[in-house]
């Protein structure tokens, strides 16, 4: 099993970005997939997640707005639109995966995890 992010990089403030998960030895329509990031010196928190069958969706309170989850399971994949970004935003962004039968937002143990992707904003 494997989670490959895709779509960070340097973006100005209120500038916007998409990143992208990739599942390959998965389907992602019986896990829950998350967005986590971690900024330097910062504990890691969850930014949002995505649940399948039916389709809910779930965001950090101070992030709600900015972002979207959403996901392809054609392409067995999910991805993060994120708007209006902050300096604050700066992390390195990864996304992992639960059985969604046992997730609860909130979880910090997953089954699977992606390396990362680094976002950084300028001022």
């Amino acid at each position: 099993v494997q989670l490959v992010e895709s779509g960070g990089g340097l973006v100005q403030e209120g500038g916007s970005l998409r990143l992208s998960c990739a599942a390959s030895g998965l389907s992602f329509g019986a896990y829950a997939v998350c967005w986590f990031r971690q900024a330097p010196g910062k504990d890691r928190e969850a930014v949002a997640c995505i649940t399948n069958n039916p389709v809910r969706t779930y965001y950090e309170d101070q992030l709600k707005g900015r972002l979207t989850i959403s996901g392809d399971n054609t392409k067995n994949t999910v991805s993060l639109q994120m708007n209006s970004l902050k300096r604050e935003d700066t992390a390195v962004y990864r996304c992992a995966a639960k059985y969604k039968r046992l997730w609860a937002w909130g979880d910090i143990d997953y089954d699977y995890w992606g390396q990362g992707t680094q976002v950084s904003v300028s001022s």
